[in-house]
């Protein structure tokens, strides 16, 4: 059974990086020459994605509009000879279908993912965070491997992580794997944001998912925690207690997250993409003193 669909939580208000965020989504943010969700929807559509649908909130109109075909811009350009930006409107093209359905309180990412239920209607699908940028230009294909892995095993879930610095893991959901050197292991457990002398290993959720549908009768079942929100991290562990087959996979060697979530992780991003860039990037290490990318 082929798997086409992703759901891409973009609801969140991102108030750890305001101002930049009082009137646009941290989404749409600029990262390089796109804004950060562009890059997730291209990840997923080389992946086989054909059906994006976008859990959004108060605010998140811009997303919509960047992904509509413009055809006023397009004359324009054409009309004013600038054909050569024409290709930057590629991803316009894209062959995926979007929809779009509001999380109208902002109950947490669970509780985002728990929205799309009557769109998935019976489905297996990908949850991809629409704030998480997986690799620099375009390389990344783990959504295709862990779909693969997913339809193999007959697992519930298949989770993406990255190993992160001992230090960093109270940032993330943290995994407890039954073979912590393996490629592809079982998860055990997984815990939400650990204190680092706790933490089971550094394995952290990298922002890729792909469920079966009996997720959202966890997720209907996960009682709210933290300020009252409904966390994936629990209705996850949820399906691992009750016998269900989770599986991890790492990202590749020198694949990383670039997660926009706060303004160290998206000055880090910004820069290591713009030093990368084929055309400026070169011009910009020699002046930053940067020796290579």
């Amino acid at each position: 059974m082929a798997i086409d669909l992703a759901v891409v939580p973009v609801a969140g208000r991102g108030t750890r990086l305001l101002p930049l965020t009082k009137s646009q989504p941290k989404e749409m943010l600029p990262v390089g020459r796109r804004p950060v969700v562009q890059y997730v929807v291209e990840e997923l559509a080389r992946c086989g994605i054909k059906r994006i649908l976008f859990v959004t909130g108060p605010g998140k109109t811009a997303i919509e509009n960047h992904f509509d075909i413009d055809v006023e811009l397009i004359n324009h350009l054409r009309e004013t000879g600038k054909e050569e930006f024409l290709a930057e409107l590629a991803f316009e093209r894209e062959d995926v279908e979007y929809f779009y359905v509001r999380q109208r309180r902002q109950l947490g990412l669970g509780h985002a993912v728990l929205c799309s239920r009557a769109f998935v209607d019976g489905d297996c699908f990908v949850v991809a965070l629409g704030d998480s940028i997986l690799g620099l230009n375009e390389r990344s294909r783990i959504v295709e491997v862990m779909v693969e892995r997913f339809k193999a095993s007959e697992a519930a879930a298949v989770i993406a992580f990255e190993e992160v610095a001992p230090e960093d893991v109270a940032e993330y959901g943290i995994a407890l794997p039954r073979d912590k050197d393996a490629e592809v292991f079982i998860l055990d457990d997984l815990v939400e944001k650990p204190d680092p002398s706790q933490a089971p290993s550094n394995l952290a959720v990298a922002g890729r998912y792909v469920f079966s549908p009996v997720i959202f009768e966890a997720l209907a079942e996960t009682p709210p925690g933290k300020n009252g929100e409904i966390q994936l991290t629990d209705a996850i562990r949820r399906l691992i207690r009750a016998g269900r087959k989770v599986l991890g996979i790492r990202l590749p060697p020198g694949e990383r997250r670039f997660d926009i979530g706060h303004f160290e992780s998206y000055f880090r991003a910004v820069v290591e993409f713009a030093v990368a860039d084929p055309q400026f990037g070169a011009a910009l290490r020699q002046r930053l003193g940067i020796k290579s990318c």
